[in-house]
């Protein structure tokens, strides 16, 4: 008896369902992550070959190109303390409104005399317009009165904990810098990190065929 062939039809698959999901995760994807934000204060800072990972609970000196000075107080546990203490130390006459409103700002770039009427805008004052933190000459380096209010508000704890970095721009020049490390010196301040833009071990250097862990384990053959 024949065998019936039974007729051969084309496998149709509905790819619809498939194509909905992927485009609703991708939609997902697409509105849930954040992406970086401009830096307020942009600085291209040196290379180097370092892998640590800053963090971002420190206290930030910012140097630009032009030599403005930036301070950010990320520590948030002792920011409210190094406020209130320069705004004892200084006089500056602030009241518990305007301090509450430069606690929220990221960035400190005016001089004493300054920060009342900055703080009396309607609007945040941007850092890109602010005059930034003078550091002229020794006499008149207000950089000197930040920092020491910075080290007053770990007083009694150990120097270890406070996290301090500078970040200067490659293009920045020396005397601003100097100012900079003579506010450390003269609050007795003799270790910082200095923030730089990571990069490869150049291969056959020391550091290379040196690390500081040792040499390099063998690869297994």
């Amino acid at each position: 008896m024949p065998k019936v062939k039974l007729p051969r039809k084309s496998t149709a698959v509905d790819m619809t369902a498939m194509c909905d999901v992927a485009f609703l995760l991708l939609s997902f994807f697409i509105l849930a992550t954040k992406t970086k934000p401009p830096e307020a204060v942009a600085v291209m800072t040196p290379s180097s070959v370092s892998t640590k990972i800053a963090k971002e609970e420190a206290i930030l000196v910012t140097l630009t190109k032009e030599g403005k000075v930036y301070l950010m107080l990320g520590d948030k546990a002792k920011k409210e303390a190094i406020l209130e203490d320069i705004n004892t130390t200084k006089a500056l006459g602030l009241t518990p409104t305007e301090l509450s409103k430069l606690k929220k700002m990221e960035f400190i770039g005016m001089p004493f005399n300054k920060i009342k009427s900055m703080l009396q805008l309607s609007e945040p004052m941007e850092p890109k317009r602010m005059e930034g933190i003078p550091i002229g000459d020794s006499t008149k380096n207000e950089l000197n009165d930040w920092i020491g209010s910075v080290v007053r508000s770990y007083r009694g704890e150990s120097m270890e904990n406070l996290n301090l970095l500078v970040k200067g721009d490659n293009a920045a020049k020396y005397p601003a810098f100097k100012f900079v490390k003579e506010s450390f010196k003269k609050n007795d301040i003799f270790k910082f990190k200095i923030v730089t833009n990571p990069e490869g071990v150049p291969l056959n250097s020391e550091l290379a065929l040196n690390p500081p862990g040792g040499p390099a384990p063998a690869a297994e053959k």
